[in-house]
């Protein structure tokens, strides 16, 4: 069965059907456990590639995005690697360090990046379709317009970039349950959310302080305890949001936000 998934998962799809396959994906194996909030044993990953080899490999893609996908990579010091465009999907990247890397354009579609350094990295444009970014370092981190369904429980995207990303729940892929963002205790503070869409994220406890929201899309999300001090909400949809606990102290454009009844 894993045989025929990973065969249907062709480059030439398109982001839903990337989805589709992903979604079937998530029962298969250990990599599915791991996005379950499985734990691996200690020192049952050894990375399969040498930070030397994923840089030559990546060199030697000349003209073809580089191939990375289902490695174990966990633990390498990829700093400021050149992963634009590669084909990540699958691959464990657990407790790496990417700090200032750039993984524009890349497919991260089922990563495991649990607690790696990804400071100032930049995922412009990426997709990260139900991958665990969850305890990472996203400090100051580029997710412009990327497509981030994923797991960012307790990471730090303080100051990080995610305007006009979308994070949104896939209502088109729901054989596993509703797949949407978990920014449960995450740090956003400082963060650029403008036009983000959040629709039916779990964001409960996170902190939002000094974020820009404007105009992003929080419809149906749990917001429970959540953090707005000092955000910015003008044109920002909360309808159907659950807010209970959550801060609006000093927030700018509280009037001109959606469903704030």
């Amino acid at each position: 069965m894993m045989g025929a998934l990973a065969g249907a998962r062709l480059r030439t799809l398109g982001l839903l059907g990337r989805r589709r396959a992903a979604g079937a994906w998530l029962g298969c194996g250990a990599l599915g456990l791991a996005l379950l909030g499985a734990t691996w044993p200690a020192g049952a990953l050894a990375a399969e590639l040498s930070a030397g080899e994923v840089r030559a490999r990546i060199a030697d893609a000349t003209g073809a995005p580089p191939d990375l996908a289902d490695l174990d990579l966990a633990g390498l010091d990829l700093a400021g690697v050149d992963f634009q465009s590669a084909d990540l999907r699958g691959s464990v990247l657990k407790d790496a360090n990417l700090e200032g890397a750039d993984l524009s354009g890349a497919n991260l579609d089922l990563v495991i990046l649990r607690d790696a350094n990804l400071k100032g990295a930049t995922l412009a444009g990426a997709s990260a379709f139900q991958t665990v970014f969850s305890g990472g370092d996203l400090a100051g981190a580029d997710l412009a317009g990327a497509d981030v369904i994923a797991k960012f429980e307790r990471s730090n995207l303080q100051g990080a970039n995610l305007a006009g990303a979308n994070l949104a729940a896939d209502m088109t892929n729901q054989s596993m349950g509703l797949l949407r963002a978990h920014l449960t205790k995450a740090n956003l503070a400082g963060a650029n959310l403008a036009g983000a869409k959040l629709s039916r994220c779990i964001a409960e406890f996170a902190d939002f302080t000094d974020a820009d929201l404007a105009g992003a899309d929080l419809s149906r999300c749990e917001l429970a305890g959540a953090d707005f001090t000092g955000a910015n909400i003008a044109g920002a949809d909360f309808t159907e949001a659950d807010v209970r606990g959550a801060r609006f102290v000093d927030v700018a454009g509280r009037e001109q936000a959606i469903g704030m009844e």
